[in-house]
Parts: structure tokens; sequence; C-alpha cells
């Protein structure tokens, strides 16, 4: 039995998994908990290693009982050196880090293996999700930011490192400024991040909405997917109007990607994909239509298999991969 752990960092949660490899990638134990919004990259270290831990509680099991971890992260991931940088929708984190570093001394020397974590999320629904039965694949992982990973005849692609950044494709010429300091991103649109900016601007302008209230209610700090999900089941205009924007950009964005690749599959997942389901995967699709090069057949649009444990079960992958050689 050979047991790897699996943490996705994201930047209003991070999610630990322990799964079993020789059990058809049994989950053993899992365990969630916030990104912390200070102490900047050293905090966020922490708590992955505490959130890890909680899961091996969870299993019964302790970091002695661990083959590896592997690691998905936003930003810039340099598995050779070990370092993270360029990681935006992570507070305080500024410049290079090296996690890795950090984390194995976190963990007791267990070794860590470091990816992107759209392209882990991406090649776990492609190994054992919702994709395992194509060859050519498009993941959009919609949350804090919009990341996207792509497998290419059966393979990951990766491009010189930075393949897939799908979020900062342009959807509107001189639009609006996102988060990488460009304009018309389509994270600026469809982000999270940039939907919460937005909406406390509407907010300061006297427009009435629930979604603080829901916010404060969950004793939160930020808007997560969930917040959006109770929003939209109390009707919430706002909340509603500014996830159609998102949708509208996604559409435009995700279909030029499928115009360039001729993907077999697109799976949407991330915080909001997975939290707002089916109707919105559906919605998603419509708005991709119109701007389909070859509308009369597009590729498979589905919704994440594995859910929020999709990066979790990624890094597991990795690990097991680095602990194979690979």
């Amino acid at each position: 039995m050979a047991i790897y752990g699996g943490i996705d960092l994201g930047g209003t949660k991070i999610q630990a998994a322990v799964v079993d490899e020789g059990a058809d990638n049994t989950v053993l134990g899992a365990k969630r908990d916030q990104t912390p919004l200070k102490g900047g990259p050293k905090a966020i270290a922490t708590a992955m290693a505490e959130v890890l831990t909680g899961a091996l509680e969870e299993a019964g099991l302790s970091t002695a009982d661990l083959a590896g971890v592997g690691v998905g992260s936003p930003g810039s991931v340099d598995d050779t050196k070990g370092t993270v940088s360029g990681a935006m929708n992570l507070s305080d984190w500024a410049g290079s880090f090296n996690l890795r570093k950090h984390l194995e001394k976190e963990l007791g020397g267990t070794p860590v293996s470091l990816g992107n974590d759209v392209d882990l999320a991406t090649d776990a629904e492609f190994q054992i999700g919702a994709a395992r039965e194509y060859q050519t694949l498009l993941g959009v992982f919609w949350g804090t930011g919009v990341g996207g990973g792509l497998i290419l005849d059966g393979h990951q692609w990766i491009g010189r490192g930075t393949a897939g950044e799908i979020g900062h494709m342009v959807v509107r010429i001189d639009g609006a400024k996102c988060g990488c300091g460009r304009r018309g991103c389509m994270e600026a649109y469809a982000g999270r991040g940039a939907m919460e900016a937005r909406a406390r601007r509407r907010v300061e302008q006297k427009e009435k909405t629930v979604l603080f209230e829901i916010m404060e209610e969950r004793g939160r700090d930020r808007l997560s997917s969930g917040i959006w999900e109770r929003a939209l089941a109390r009707d919430d205009q706002m909340a509603l109007e500014l996830l159609e924007d998102a949708v509208e950009a996604l559409g435009a964005g995700v279909a030029s990607a499928v115009n360039l690749l001729d993907p077999e599959a697109v799976v949407i997942g991330g915080g909001l994909g997975i939290r707002l389901g089916e109707e919105w995967v559906e919605r998603i699709r419509k708005a991709m239509i119109p701007h389909l090069f070859v509308n009369d057949d597009p590729p498979a649009i589905m919704l994440a298999e594995l859910g929020d444990l999709g990066g979790a079960h990624g890094g597991a992958l990795l690990a097991a991969r680095r602990a194979a050689g690979g």
C-alpha cells in the first residue's frame, strides 16, 4: 500500500487529502481550512502542513506513513527549485518563496513535489475523473481566479511553464483592470476576487445585496464560492448580474481556446464551478456557442467529477509519479 498526500492551495481555502494509490485512489482522510490572509507565504505554508496533518489524523495516520506529498499552487511553480512566485491570488505573497523547503521542514522531511494547481486538477480529471474517456482536454477552473489546464493527445502540456493561463486571455479590449496589471482579461470579469471588488464598489454606491450579510453570518473575510451560491438561493439580483457577466466572459474566452485547440472535452471545475453545478455549466456552454468557429459540433462540456478534492487528488498523483521516477 502506497499512501500519498495531496494539497490544493487556493486563494480562499486549503484542501488536503490522504490517498491510497493502491486502492483505486481511495481517499483515506480529508481536511479543509481557510487560506491565511495575513503572515505571507510562511503562514500559508504552516497552515498547509496543519491541514494535511488534520487529514492524516482523520485517516489514523502520521507523516511517517506518507511516501510523498504533492502540492498544487497558483502562480509560477518551479518544481526543480521548489519555489512559487507570482501568486497574485494569495494574500501577502510577494516575490519567490521556497515552498518545498518550508513544507518539508513542517512535515518532518517527507518529500514534497510542486505543480500548478490547475494543471494538477486537470490531470486528475483526465486520469480518474470526468474526462478519463478523452485524450484531448481543456480544464477550466473557476474560483478566486480563472485557471486552465491542457491535456493534448494524452499528455499534459505546460509549454514553457505557464501554458493554460486562460484567465488572462483578453475578452474585452481596453476592458476592466485585471489583478495581473493588464486590461480586459477574462479573470477581470469572471474571477471571484474581481467579482467581489465589483460588488463592493456597487455597495459603496448604495446598491443592495445580501452577499456581505452572508459573509458576516458565515464568519468569513471574503466572498467564498459558497457565499455566492447562498446569495443566488436568496434571489440576490447583484449576485445574479455579476455571475451572468462572468459567464459571458467565460463563454467568449473558453470558446476562443476551443477554436485554437479543438479539444474533445472541456471540464469546468473550481470553487464556483463546483458550487454552482450543472445549471451554470450549461449556461457557460450556451455562452460559448456564438463564439465557436464550428458551433454545430462543440466539444463535450462537463462538470468536474472529483469536486473539491480534484486538486488534492492531482497532488497525490504527482507525488506518486515522482516516487516512481516520473
